[in-house]
């Protein structure tokens, strides 16, 4: 292991100390990492297709709410709605906080799936600091290619994992053109025929992912605006 390699490691390790409840003051709600910035009321909207060319339309918003987190870290809340013909196929509050050095965290996530209006599965929840489940990093601070770290844990329930590849990738998506962006392996421990790429560009968050094995589809960033106020913050279901 090189020295570089080594104390990135080490670095990562003091982070998930902290994360896991031993300091939450070394948090905070105010998401500024520049791969993914999470200014309250910031609004993301993709397009999602499927093998079968289905589009599945996928709004993101950055509430202004925020939720003390049972490892004690207090998380500001996402909300990730899925919508496929206009219903919502599933809907999910999920919760991040960055710590000092800039990396931003996954905290968990209240996720339901739906049909015909009526919750179907709740299958995916997890809360960090309950039932020895762990927070994980979304996104590094300074990321490095051939960083491996845990993007979430909770035991037979969500163990997925992520790889810094390239620093330096372009893509084209309706959004706009995007460089200079960060290419992440994601892979999960319980489904083993999973694999994802997902790329960040500075400025604008997750732009661009691709599922080449398990789910094979293709989400492409559409456009980034603000929504208005008090968005996001209805019960699941009614986003």
């Amino acid at each position: 292991m090189t020295r570089l390699m080594l104390a990135t490691a080490l670095a990562l390790t003091m982070i998930l100390v902290a994360c896991n409840g031993d300091d939450p003051k070394q948090f905070s709600t105010t998401i500024d990492n520049p791969y993914w910035p999470m200014k309250p009321l910031t609004r993301w909207t993709f397009h999602e297709v499927d093998e079968q060319g289905e589009v599945t339309v996928d709004t993101v918003i950055v509430t202004e709410a925020t939720k003390p987190m049972a490892n004690g870290v207090t998380a500001r809340v996402v909300r990730d709605t899925a919508r496929i013909h206009g219903h919502v196929v599933e809907d999910t509050f999920d919760w991040y906080a960055q710590a000092k050095d800039g990396t931003v965290w996954y905290l968990g996530e209240d996720t339901a799936e739906f049909e015909d209006g009526k919750i179907t599965s709740r299958a995916g929840s997890w809360e960090a600091g309950k039932d020895g489940a762990r927070a994980g990093i979304m996104v590094p601070a300074r990321p490095r290619k051939g960083m491996r770290y845990r993007e979430e844990y909770s035991k037979g329930n969500a163990e997925d994992n992520g790889e810094v590849l390239s620093l330096d990738e372009m893509a084209d998506v309706p959004a706009g053109h995007y460089d200079g962006m960060v290419l992440i392996k994601d892979t999960s421990t319980l489904e083993t025929r999973s694999l994802e790429y997902k790329l960040y560009a500075k400025g604008a968050g997750p732009v661009l992912a691709l599922g080449v094995s398990g789910d094979v589809d293709r989400e492409s960033l559409v456009k980034m605006d603000r929504a208005p106020a008090g968005s996001g913050q209805g019960p699941l279901g009614s986003p």
